[in-house]
């Protein structure tokens, strides 16, 4: 079993995991979940005390899931597990997501375990499902108090590690219609979380529950794409 404290994801395998990526555009290739399911990537949902919802709409990261088996040579688990934030499990996953609508309480402990997770190779990606924002920043800095949220540049490599975003970050749902802004925390020169705001990918994910243009869908299919290679697949 994978574990991030026990055996992070060393620069060698990011670079044969990059080099399958290559090879797989290349050559144009279908990949094909051949791969037995307990070999394959794991991802995590994030559940946290305080009231908000970390539980809405759960298809949207299965959705993202499908989309990147079909486009990517990668191979994704397609059933998530719902890890506390607090638990041990959390470091047996490579990448966790977490999202929401309102407050969220972490304690003391829980921000440790999630810092220990980050610093020991994981990531997470945070998405702001409108309101979640005034609530999860203080979350950010309770887990890293002597780092800020970085805003990342259109010119950062995760917004072109697949599909090309030469805006950056793609605006899926109005929100509070300004611009999508995404934010990262970086540890040792690696980008540990990264955090989305007025931007609302996992909306766009859930097109079995939103009625969200076809041509924003894609986008925010695209743009998980990227994010979920980047995790993967980038040592720094």
């Amino acid at each position: 079993m994978f574990s991030i404290v026990e055996r992070p994801v060393s620069a060698l395998l990011c670079a044969f995991l990059a080099l399958l990526l290559a090879a797989g555009a290349a050559a144009g290739d279908t990949p094909r979940n051949s791969i037995p399911d307990e070999d394959k990537i794991r991802i995590a949902r994030i559940q946290y005390r305080g009231g908000g919802d970390w539980y809405n709409d759960p298809s949207s990261l299965t959705n993202l899931i499908d989309f990147a088996n079909r486009h990517i040579p990668l191979s994704i688990q397609r059933n998530y597990n719902d890890v506390a934030i607090g638990s041990r499990d959390l470091h047996q996953y490579p990448f966790a997501f977490m999202t929401g609508h309102g407050n969220i309480d972490v304690n003391a402990t829980e921000a440790a375990n999630m810092r220990e997770y980050l610093d020991n190779g994981g990531f997470l990606y945070i998405d702001d499902d409108f309101g979640f924002d005034p609530y999860v920043r203080p979350v950010i800095a309770k887990i890293f108090p002597d780092e800020d949220l970085v805003e990342l540049p259109h010119s950062h490599p995760l917004y072109s590690m697949v599909f090309d975003f030469p805006d950056g970050l793609p605006k899926i749902h109005e929100h509070e219609g300004k611009p999508p802004q995404g934010f990262a925390i970086f540890r040792n020169g690696r980008m540990v979380l990264y955090y989305t705001y007025e931007s609302n990918l996992a909306d766009g994910w859930a097109f079995d529950v939103h009625d969200n243009p076809e041509h924003l869908v894609e986008k925010s299919l695209q743009m998980g794409v990227n994010l979920l290679v980047y995790a993967l697949t980038s040592p720094d």
